[in-house]
């Protein structure tokens, strides 16, 4: 079983000056999307595991490599990560989310840039051409609000309505003029636990 992939696309931006002031060094955002063939698409299927467990190793490991050439040859340039995926109209927000939340896809990104924090994540439904929005986050510490940061951009032609498009996104750092602190002095200033998951 293999997934029916029509095409690959590549998003890359290289930023030199975020307002109004030079960075100290290039700041990139990329992504990798691959434009699948949904194969649940026009019907109710009350067991996705197979395809989950078909596709996702193949998707991981391709896209996996991919997201690195563009890193230049070395997930070590990955500050900050994250996935997202887009169902075209005939399919249900659970098969967008069946191809991306299971870490035979994740695990061969996260290992790739020795990553300890989980794949900040959009599952959505859309039609062609919709903003395709990817998450990033740090990749060791979640609490770091520089890296806080999302990718968008579109496919004139996908998702088609038979379609999911599954994506990688990184940033070889965080915002480059960051000034609003990081949610560990916030849970200090409020007197809550530094471990407290409710804050960020």
């Amino acid at each position: 079983m293999q997934p029916e992939i029509r095409k690959l696309v590549t998003y890359d931006e290289e930023i030199l000056i975020e307002g109004y002031r030079a960075t100290d060094k290039p700041w990139r955002l990329f992504a990798v999307a691959a434009v699948v063939r949904n194969p649940w698409a026009g019907r109710y299927v009350a067991d996705l595991k197979p395809e989950i467990q078909a596709y996702g190793p193949i998707l991981g490991e391709m896209m996996t490599k991919r997201m690195i050439t563009l890193a230049g040859g070395s997930g070590e340039a990955i500050e900050a990560y994250g996935k997202a995926a887009v169902v075209g109209l005939n399919g249900e927000i659970e098969h967008a989310s069946g191809l991306i939340h299971t870490l035979r896809f994740g695990n061969h990104y996260r290992e790739a840039v020795g990553a300890k924090s989980y794949l900040a994540f959009t599952n959505t439904r859309a039609g062609a051409n919709a903003p395709i929005m990817v998450p990033l986050m740090d990749k060791n510490d979640a609490g770091r609000r520089s890296h806080y940061l999302t990718i968008q951009f579109a496919i004139p032609d996908a998702p088609r309505d038979d379609e999911i498009v599954v994506v990688l996104g990184a940033a070889t750092g965080g915002r480059p003029h960051h000034r609003i602190g990081d949610r560990y002095q916030d849970l200090k200033d409020l007197g809550h636990d530094l471990d407290n998951p409710a804050a960020v």
